[in-house]
This record gives C-alpha cells, sequence and structure tokens, in this order.
C-alpha cells in the first residue's frame, strides 16, 4: 500500500502543476533556481541540423568560392594548354557540401587522389583526377595520339605518378593565384594514393566543399573533383563573401585596365614647354623689332619657372643647361595655390 498517494501528496501535485503552468506564482527555495534555469534554456536559439547532410559554409561564401574556382579553372585550362601543345578545356561543374565520407565514396578505386597542404592554413586539402582523363594525359606526354587508348585498372605506377606531379605543379600554381585575393597561400604536394577510401585526413562526418570540373582534351573528357574541409578554410570564411569577392573583380579589373592603358601611353609623345615672363606692348612695336632688340619683363631672372604638359601646368622649376643643352631642373609639383 506504499504505492497509494495521501491527499496531502495529490494536493501538492497539483500546486505543481499549476506553477509549471504559470497560474500561480512561485516557489521560494530550490523550486525556484530550477524554473529559473527553465526560462533561460527557452531563451536559447534552436537550429535544427541535420547530421547526414549538414550545411556550415552560407550561400553567398558557396558563390564566392564557385566564382574564385571558375579563375583557377580558366589559368589552369591555359596551363595544360600550353603543357600539352593542344587543348585543354576545365570548367566549373559543380560545387556543393558533402560530409568527407559520402565523399570518397562517390569515387572511383583506383584513381588519382592526392593531398595538397596550403600553409599557413592547417590541414589538407584532396585534388582527386578521373583515370578517364588522366591516362589520356599521360599518354599525350608520352607521345601517344589518344586514339585507341586503353583505360587500366589499376594505380597509377611510379614513372606515371612522375608525370602526374607536373599536372599537380601546375594546378597548384593556378590555385596559388586564385586565392591571392583570400591569402597568400603555399600551396605543397605532400602525398599521393589510388584508393581514397584509405586517406582520412579528416572525421568522416566533417564537412567537406567539393568542386568538380569537367576537363576535356579532344575527344576525351574526365572530372577532376577539389574537397575543401571545412576545417581547413574556417579561418578566411569570413572572407568569403560574395560582395567583397566582386568588390576585390571590380578593384582587379580597374587595376589591369590602368596598368595596360599606362603600358601603351609610355610610347606616346608629349609637348613640353616653359615660359619665360609675359609681358604687353604695342602691336607696331613688335612689328619694329630686330635682332638684338631688349623686351623688359616684371619678372626677375632669378624666380621659378612653370613646366606645361601638353597645355598643362605641371611642375615648377628652374632654367639651366645640362652638358650643353638647355634643361629645366623640377622643383616640386604644381599645385592650385601657386600663381606662376
Amino acid at each position: 500500500m506504499a504505492d497509494v498517494l495521501d491527499q496531502n501528496e495529490v494536493d501538492a501535485l497539483l500546486a505543481a502543476v499549476e506553477d509549471s503552468d504559470g497560474k500561480e506564482t512561485e516557489p521560494s527555495g530550490p523550486e525556484t533556481r530550477v524554473f529559473s534555469h527553465r526560462r533561460a534554456a527557452d531563451d536559447v536559439e534552436v537550429r535544427s541540423y541535420d547530421f547526414k547532410r549538414p550545411e556550415r559554409v552560407s550561400k553567398d561564401q558557396m558563390r564566392a568560392l564557385e566564382t574564385l574556382h571558375e579563375a583557377f579553372s580558366r589559368n589552369f585550362g591555359a596551363a595544360l594548354s600550353g603543357f600539352l601543345r593542344t587543348i585543354m578545356e576545365v570548367k566549373v561543374a559543380n560545387i556543393e557540401q558533402m560530409t568527407f565520407s559520402e565523399f570518397t565514396h562517390s569515387l572511383p578505386n583506383p584513381t588519382c587522389f592526392n593531398l595538397l597542404s596550403a600553409e599557413p592554413l592547417d590541414g589538407s586539402m584532396c585534388l582527386e583526377i578521373s583515370p578517364l582523363i588522366i591516362y589520356p594525359v599521360i599518354d599525350r606526354l608520352l607521345g601517344g595520339s589518344n586514339a585507341d587508348l586503353f583505360i587500366p585498372q589499376r594505380p597509377l605506377t611510379a614513372i606515371e605518378l612522375r608525370l602526374v606531379k607536373q599536372i599537380i605543379d601546375r594546378a597548384m600554381a593556378s590555385l596559388r593565384e586564385a586565392w591571392e585575393s583570400i591569402m597568400d597561400l603555399s600551396f605543397k604536394h605532400t602525398e599521393s594514393e589510388s584508393n581514397p577510401a584509405l586517406v582520412q585526413i579528416v572525421a568522416p562526418n566533417e564537412v567537406v566543399v567539393v568542386i568538380g570540373f569537367e576537363l576535356k582534351m579532344g575527344g576525351r573528357a574526365g572530372t577532376m573533383s577539389m574537397a575543401i574541409p571545412y576545417n581547413v578554410i574556417e579561418p578566411v570564411v569570413d572572407k568569403l563573401s560574395n560582395q567583397s569577392w566582386a568588390a576585390y573583380k571590380r578593384h582587379r579589373k580597374d587595376r589591369q585596365l590602368r596598368d595596360r592603358l599606362a603600358g601603351h601611353l609610355d610610347a606616346a609623345r608629349l609637348q613640353v614647354t616653359t615660359v619665360l615672363a609675359d609681358t604687353t606692348m604695342k602691336v607696331s612695336d613688335l612689328i619694329n623689332l630686330q635682332p638684338g632688340d631688349i623686351i623688359l619683363t616684371e619678372k626677375p631672372a632669378s624666380a621659378p619657372l612653370t613646366l606645361t604638359i601638353g597645355g598643362r601646368r605641371k611642375f615648377i622649376g628652374h632654367l639651366g643647361q645640362y652638358r650643353g643643352n638647355r634643361a629645366f631642373k623640377v622643383k616640386r609639383p604644381i599645385q592650385h595655390k601657386d600663381r606662376v
């Protein structure tokens, strides 16, 4: 009969329910601290989190990464075209977030899987090149025609890895150029592997940003994937905003335009003149001027002169002689307050 509640216990339970609904005043003592803690927990913002498909990079930052690697694809395609002596097209196909385990399970085995370090950032990035395009590239480097090339299902040999290293070096150079707007990174090839399942650079459920590329060379085509773990780009993720990236592109384009215009204007010729003095005289006196006549001005001989370039007043200096020729020694740029 110990499980049966008496009337006092029933009344206490009902009072507790009424207190939790806010109909009565809060009790004092330990119960007060319990209810205060409950209200503090209710004020915390709760967000839904999908452990299977996490998204830790915002859409603006994803667009910035896509734009950044579009510049990388153009530079990498140009570098490969010059290296292989044939047209190589490289373009961004897709970009998405997934876990590292999903990324490795989506890759073929064997494949060309490479780890890249990006100092001063911690961790490694993954660059995977499909055998469908890497073997035609190797065949091209060895003088083949790629006409009836068989794609072997085996890991790369030591000689083939040395040839692929030259491709990776050009990819790292293009990556360094593309990332210089965000941060100066020093990329280094640290490891190559044929089986992606054997590589564990982060936890299986860690978020990675995967950028997919399409590579075309003649009649051959393949894919390339670059996986960037979130913990690698976390220190610079705030800089990956679409607005700042667009502003950088405008600034870079303006700077390149100025440099190009300056290069074209460098060979242009301009007329440089200086006025010794100004004075007024009658037309009759001007007509009767003869060699040896002296024209008086109110300007002292030691007064500074103005150098005019293309009809515009630019510098102040003094007239002199250098190696037997008349010369103008620039003292300083002209200012608005100067009345020389």
